[in-house]
């Protein structure tokens, strides 16, 4: 019988993303899987406090465990913007594409494009809180490039790719993937305190 894990995001992408990475015992489960239309606010200025936050909102609400992740793009031009406000840099309204045109604008005549994304994930079981983090360094590109993947993907090449995360499938995205090294940690978690089956 596979594991049901509530993931405390209303987001496809992100849950795509972990389903095609996490053991065939595992089943993530959404908000939207649960009928949880409540947004749930992230008022702090760290991915680890805002991960916890969806987390422990949906923990308690439930009595079941469950698990939320934060992440975020931060550019060392930008001195670390957008980080924990990535999805909502342009506007309150989490619109990737005014996200996107935001960055580049703002990088227009920037010579240093380094950047990385980070993710982290928050487990809450029994009252206690577990965070598994991952990161990915790359650069900001000049324009958009590709058509997969969500958020800053078009313009985000990781270190040693020759793409753009929005130019890869699922599965090169994951070679690199901040979210799936965190991911990987998480599962190991969970392998060694439950089991395997």
């Amino acid at each position: 019988m596979k594991r049901q894990l509530i993931f405390a995001t209303h987001n496809d992408n992100k849950v795509n993303e972990l389903n095609s990475v996490v053991p065939s015992i595992l089943k993530i489960v959404s908000l939207k899987d649960i009928d949880w239309t409540q947004e749930i606010e992230e008022p702090f200025y760290t991915l680890e406090e805002n991960a916890k936050e969806k987390a422990r909102v949906i923990h308690e609400a439930l009595g079941k465990e469950c698990f939320a992740e934060d992440s975020g793009l931060f550019i060392d031009a930008l001195q670390g913007a957008p980080g924990v406000f990535s999805a909502r840099y342009a506007a309150k309204n989490k619109v990737d594409t005014d996200n996107v045109h935001l960055v580049l604008e703002q990088m227009k005549n920037v010579t240093n494009r380094s950047a990385h994304f980070q993710t982290v994930i928050c487990f809450a079981e029994n009252d206690q809180y577990h965070f598994f983090s991952g990161a990915c360094k790359g650069q900001i590109i000049f324009e958009k490039t590709g058509n997969s993947g969500f958020g800053y993907d078009p313009i985000f090449k990781p270190t040693g790719a020759e793409k753009t995360f929005a130019e890869m499938t699922i599965e090169g995205k994951n070679l690199f993937s901040h979210r799936k090294k965190a991911t990987d940690l998480f599962i190991k978690f969970l392998e060694e305190n439950y089991g395997s089956d």
